[in-house]
């Protein structure tokens, strides 16, 4: 017994107080570091990039939006969609449309937006209440490019005015006002920050409360959620409805960045690269949307800049999703701090000082004593 540690109550108070303690400090850490994350997005990079490096910032942060609503339906639910980003078409086209017609402010106009394209986005996942896997996949890439051909039939968007925008005139772009306290580039860009954070609190909140846990039930097992009760066609539409809703609140930004929108930028084969990359940054968390963007804009302007071919992407994704499929399903924002922190371990032990081993105490001999015997007296 004298082996055994045994835990008095003022040591159990210590362990049960101990855990929220550090619960807290790990909250506060993360907190600080979101904070200090975005000041450096707001004030750092603007100051330092030239109005190239600005325009591509501008598009890393509008597409974070976009990957972040793709992450939310594979991560959260397990559905694969391959019309996400053609639902941005349909989301600058919702956003100019309305402008023609009503003199709306912007955070509102971007509200419209979202709202249109979320009723297509809910459409578009109808199958997902029968399909799911590779199924449901092949018919979301359907619904892209049937969207892709309606756009142009629309000849969409080429500078027109009206319901359609079909100028018999023709024009190259169709550009979306900006903001009154947005005129500038680097205006535009910290009010693109604004949204996308706001739209990573609306994930955050969705994750959090009674709709995130429906979705990791159903992620589970279907099955298994309709016997708790969670109702799966409302769970599986609200978050096509939510990912559509981000998809064309970016499309609204998209609209009314440098340049606008041309004809030429919502391809649908796109759709599928948008899916790798969300792959990639990782779809469990929601830090993973801002990786994916990061490859899906950032990266190609880098290639670009250094002489190399963007054929390269086509490898460097292909190779990406092969190792997420494989080894690392958390993506990239999980899999490089473990693998930095297992490099930095392995590190400090090369060039730490070993501790000599401690010396062993011999042990002292036992002396054995003969039990004595009194003899009774007589």
């Amino acid at each position: 017994m004298g082996a055994l540690r045994t835990v008095e109550p003022t040591d159990a108070k210590s362990v049960t107080a101990g855990s929220p303690r550090r619960v807290q400090t790990r909250t506060v850490v993360r907190v600080a570091l979101l904070v200090a994350f975005l000041l450096v997005v707001l004030f750092v990079l603007p100051a330092w990039l030239n109005s190239y490096w600005l325009l591509i910032m501008t598009g890393v942060v509008i597409y974070s939006i976009v990957t972040l609503g793709l992450g939310l339906l594979i991560g959260r639910v397990g559905l694969v969609s391959l019309c996400q980003f053609v639902l941005l078409a349909v989301g600058a086209w919702f956003a100019l449309r309305v402008n023609q017609l009503v003199d709306l402010p912007f955070p509102v106009l971007l509200i419209v937006a979202g709202l249109g394209t979320a009723v297509v986005g809910t459409l578009v996942g109808l199958p997902a209440l029968r399909l799911s896997g590779l199924y449901l996949a092949l018919i979301t890439l359907m619904a892209a490019g049937a969207l892709t051909v309606l756009l142009q039939k629309l000849q969409f968007p080429n500078g027109g005015g009206g319901f359609d925008g079909n100028d018999s005139a023709g024009g190259p772009t169709s550009f979306l006002p900006r903001p009154s306290l947005a005129h500038t580039d680097t205006g535009y860009y910290r009010y693109c920050v604004f949204v996308a954070a706001a739209m990573f609190v609306v994930a955050f909140l969705h994750v959090r409360a009674k709709a995130g846990r429906a979705w990791a039930a159903i992620r589970q097992s279907e099955a298994t959620a309709v016997s708790a009760g969670v109702n799966t066609t409302v769970y599986k539409l609200w978050a096509f409805a939510l990912a559509a809703f981000m998809a064309g609140v970016a499309g609204g930004l998209l609209a009314a960045g440098t340049g606008g929108v041309n004809v030429n930028q919502f391809q649908v084969q796109n759709s599928i690269t948008v899916f790798a990359v969300t792959l990639m940054g990782g779809v469990f968390s929601l830090a993973g949307a801002v990786v994916g963007a990061v490859m899906l804009r950032l990266l190609p302007a880098l290639l670009d800049d250094w002489g190399l071919g963007t054929e390269l992407l086509t490898i460097l994704f292909g190779v990406g999703v092969i190792q997420v499929l494989l080894t690392a399903p958390g993506g990239l924002v999980e899999q490089v701090p473990h693998d930095l922190g297992n490099l930095g371990k392995k590190l400090w032990s090369l060039v730490a000082p070993k501790r000599e081993p401690a010396a062993e105490i011999p042990a002292s001999p036992v002396q054995v004593t003969e039990p004595t015997v009194t003899e009774p007296t007589a």
